[in-house]
Parts: C-alpha cells; sequence; structure tokens
C-alpha cells in the first residue's frame, strides 16, 4: 500500500501529518518552495556573517556570547554539537525523535534558520526509513531541544549511529557554521505536542460516544443536552451538547430521575472545556510547525538578520497545561458514570454488573483501574510554567518547561485512554444484560462495532484484554463522532 505524501514546505503541516510521518503511515518529501527558501536564507546567513555579528556564527552562544574570536575558529561548530548532545535518561521513543526530524525539516523549509538546505534530503531519508535519533529523555527546558539537536547533528555528521543501527545512515557534512543554527529549534517538544494533540483530538470525541452509551444504560434524562441550555455558553459545551442530542435522538427509555448526577447533566459544561482546550492546543502547535521561529531569524526579503526571543515556547507549555487541567477534569467525571454502572440504583441490575452467584465482583476492579489512572493524571496535571530555571551564568534566566509539559500530556493521553476503555467496557456490558440496542443510528453503530470486539463472557475473569480491546476502539469512535 502506497504511503501518503507530505510535503515539507515550511507553511502547511499540520499535527495530523507529523504524527502520520512519526508513525511511519506517510512519508516525507522536500517540496521545491521549501528547498528554495531554506537555500535562499543560507545565502542571507553568510552574506550578513561578514560584515557584523552573527550569533552562533561569528560569536559564542550562551554565557560564551562574547568569545568571538573562538567563534569564529573552525572547529567551533563541532566542538558545539559534541559539548551540547550530553543529555541523560533513557532513550525516547522512537516516533517521538522521528516527529522531531519532521519539525526541524520543515522550520528549516520556512526559510528563517540559515541552516544549508542540503539537510532536507537526508532529514526526509531517515523519516521514510523508520530510523530514529538516540535522544536521551532529559536535557531541554523548553527554551530550545539542544541536546536533542546536536545529536541529531552527530548522527547526520557520522559521529552517532541512527537506530537500529543496522538500518541506514544518512549522513550530512553540516557546515560548522551552521552547528547553532541546527540546534536553535524546539522541534523535539513540538513534534511531541503535536502527537499528543491529535491523539486526545481523538480521545475526546470518542468520549462522547461512550458517555451516550452509559447515559442510554442508566436511563438519563436528555433534558439537559436541550439547545436553549446551551445557546449562549461557548463553543465546546455547544458542540458536546449537540452531539450528544444526535447520539441519543430516539429518546431510549423514559428518564429514570428528574435529576441526574453530574456525570449526566453536567457533562457538556464538563467535557466541553476539554474539547475547546485540546483545539486550542492544536491550534498553537500547528502554528509553530510551520514558523521559522529561529534565533537569530534570517530576513531574507531585508537581507538582514534580527536577534530574537523566539526560542522561548510560552505559548505551547502554557496550551498544553491549560490541556491536562480539563482532561482531569473530564476524566474524573468518565470515573464517576463508571460509579453509576456498577449500582443497582440506576441499572436495576446486580451490583458491579455482575452474573456469578454472589459474591461476585463483576467489573468491580474497573473502578479501581479507572480512578488509578485518574490519579495519575491528576499527578502530571500540574502546571509546567510554575516553573523556572537561572542557567549559563544567568545570561539565561527564565524557562517555561514546555519540554515537561508535551512529555506530561503524552503520559495524560495514555492515562485518559484507559479511563474511557474503562467505562466503555462498563457500558457494553450494562447495555448487554439490559438487552437493549439504542436505537439512534450512531449510537447504534457504536454499541455494535463495541459488542462484536468485546469479549461476551460476564463471569468473573480477568478484564485486563477487554481493556485492551476497548481502547483499541476509541479511533472508530472518534469518527462516529464525527459523523453525529
Amino acid at each position: 500500500m502506497t504511503r501518503p505524501t507530505v510535503a515539507l514546505d515550511g507553511r502547511t503541516m499540520s499535527c495530523g501529518q507529523v504524527r502520520d510521518l512519526a508513525r511511519g503511515v506517510a512519508s516525507a518529501a522536500v517540496a521545491i518552495q521549501g528547498r528554495e527558501r531554506a537555500a535562499a536564507a543560507a545565502r542571507i546567513a553568510a552574506e550578513v556573517a561578514t560584515r557584523r555579528q552573527v550569533y552562533g556564527r561569528t560569536t559564542g552562544v550562551g554565557a560564551n556570547l562574547g568569545q568571538v574570536a573562538a567563534a569564529a575558529a573552525a572547529g567551533h561548530g563541532l566542538r558545539l554539537l559534541r559539548s551540547h548532545a550530553g543529555g541523560g535518561g533513557p532513550i525516547v521513543a522512537a516516533e517521538l525523535s522521528r516527529a522531531m526530524l519532521a519539525v526541524r525539516a520543515n522550520q528549516i523549509a520556512a526559510g528563517g534558520s540559515g541552516v544549508d538546505p542540503g539537510v532536507l534530503d537526508p532529514l526526509a531519508e531517515a523519516i521514510n526509513a523508520g530510523l530514529a535519533v538516540p535522544v536521551p529523555l532529559y536535557g531541554a527546558i523548553g527554551t530550545g531541544d539542544l541536546t536533542a539537536l546536536a545529536v541529531t547533528a552527530l548522527c547526520l555528521l557520522g559521529e552517532r549511529d541512527w537506530l537500529p543501527r543496522e538500518g541506514g545512515q544518512p549522513r550530512f557534512a553540516l557546515p560548522p557554521a551552521d552547528a547553532l543554527a541546527f540546534l536553535s529549534s524546539n522541534a523535539a517538544t513540538i513534534g511531541e505536542a503535536a502527537i499528543a494533540c491529535c491523539d486526545l483530538a481523538e480521545l475526546v470525541s470518542a468520549a462522547i460516544v461512550i458517555a451516550a452509551l452509559s447515559h442510554y444504560a442508566v436511563a438519563a434524562s436528555t433534558e439537559p443536552y436541550a439547545a436553549p441550555v446551551h445557546a449562549a455558553r461557548p463553543a465546546g459545551q455547544r458542540a458536546v451538547a449537540a452531539a450528544l442530542r444526535v447520539l441519543l435522538a430516539d429518546g431510549g427509555r423514559p428518564a429514570a430521575r428528574v435529576q441526574d448526577p453530574y456525570g449526566y447533566r453536567a457533562l457538556p459544561q464538563v467535557h466541553g472545556p476539554a474539547m475547546d482546550a485540546v483545539a486550542h492546543a492544536e491550534q498553537v502547535v500547528t502554528g509553530e510547525l510551520n514558523a521559522a521561529a529561529e534565533n537569530p531569524l534570517i530576513d531574507v526579503a531585508a537581507a538582514t538578520i534580527w536577534h530574537n526571543g523566539n526560542f522561548h515556547t510560552a505559548y505551547v507549555g502554557l496550551a498544553l497545561d491549560a490541556v491536562r487541567a480539563a482532561l482531569f477534569q473530564t476524566a474524573a467525571l468518565s470515573a464517576a458514570r463508571l460509579g453509576t454502572l456498577v449500582e443497582p440504583a440506576f441499572t436495576g441490575l446486580a451490583p458491579f454488573l455482575a452474573t456469578d452467584a454472589q459474591p461476585s465482583s463483576g467489573i468491580m476492579i474497573l473502578e479501581y483501574v479507572a480512578h488509578s489512572a485518574t490519579a495519575d493524571i491528576r499527578r502530571l496535571a500540574t502546571p509546567a510554567a510554575l516553573g523556572s530555571a537561572v542557567l549559563s551564568r544567568g545570561v539565561e534566566e527564565h524557562a517555561g518547561f514546555s519540554t515537561q509539559s508535551a512529555r506530561a500530556t503524552t503520559d495524560v493521553t495514555s492515562a485518559y485512554r484507559i479511563v474511557l476503555a474503562c467505562e466503555l467496557v462498563a457500558a457494553v456490558r450494562a447495555l448487554r444484560l439490559r438487552r437493549i440496542r439504542p436505537g439512534a443510528p450512531a449510537l447504534a453503530t457504536a454499541f455494535d462495532v463495541a459488542a462484536s470486539a468485546l469479549p461476551a463472557s460476564t463471569a468473573d475473569r480477568p478484564l485486563d484484554f477487554d481493556l485492551q480491546v476497548a481502547q483499541g476502539l476509541l479511533p472508530r469512535f472518534a469518527e462516529l463522532a464525527a459523523a453525529a
């Protein structure tokens, strides 16, 4: 099967394309326009550096800024790369390093770095071959992924091997003058953020369908989703309520209660902010993917160079911090709905949806699993932006820790997926036991898809396989939510 091609043009890359390149379901190709922009920036960088000081090209970096003579020496660029390739900890996931390669190539194609455009082809080659950079986990704080990109540069130069080592080894003689220009990027952080945004956009959509199944199982009231209730509310809340109206359009059983617990009654008000937060974060990250956010920035039109602070990714970090806080709220609500599904007062079934002779545990353990995952989301929701650092002899006196925010968001994604899987397994079991099939087409399809995939046995048994299956259904549920 031919993979779709993503053009590295510095203008049109999306978070979804980054994820596809990172996971090997798309191929990268350098666009002619991107190559031309990069070449023009490289010419201007070389020319300007002959008549004025340019940070990293004719000077040292950080607290070594004043060491102009040493910076001009032929070996400075290579020493800079070697000295900055000193990260620590385990190697990051291969897909995260490929996301970094895709982002950095697209940034260079945006035409503001001055890096030799010849580097674009080996970067694309590495992505398409499924190679990875041996990037250590620790080394960046949101003001440039220096260690990760230094290791990447050493792979290009042949001083480090791409992974797997028995794979191809794309090489490029990166000019020494381009060392700082190649490093001056948050490509690893932005790449990880792009993947997290895509995955979470999928999950928050799937969550609406799962919540609707739970709603159906406990005969909750649809009144809270009425259009007049949400007419003057924010976009995410309106979208969630509208989707629920479609998913529950057949009315189901008559409402069992005048007012339901918050897991149903306040669902649009709690899940809506999560959808809005994810959408905002994706918008922010998309802007970063296609920005020449370089320091120094090569201004081709004006044939000059601007020294600046675009290495700081406060927007990305703050947007992701907001995502994790919002996800905790909606994950807690999912766990609360799970609580209603094990309660006879809501389902009319045995406690824990058990069918063996009493005492029987049924799906009791799913509550523990869901709350364990939710606890991790709560722990990881602490804003990374609350930290700071003073580095390089006081010259670099602030950091936003967007790197840590992206990493925490990746971890939250895995935990949130577990929470949703727990609710899905419980909701499908409750509907099966009540012999109820939703009437609205989209929700009926969701139930059929889940019921055909999840084991039918309701005996006391390990449910880990059920959770694995349920997680695999979430992308399909996201599609159904979009159709609704």
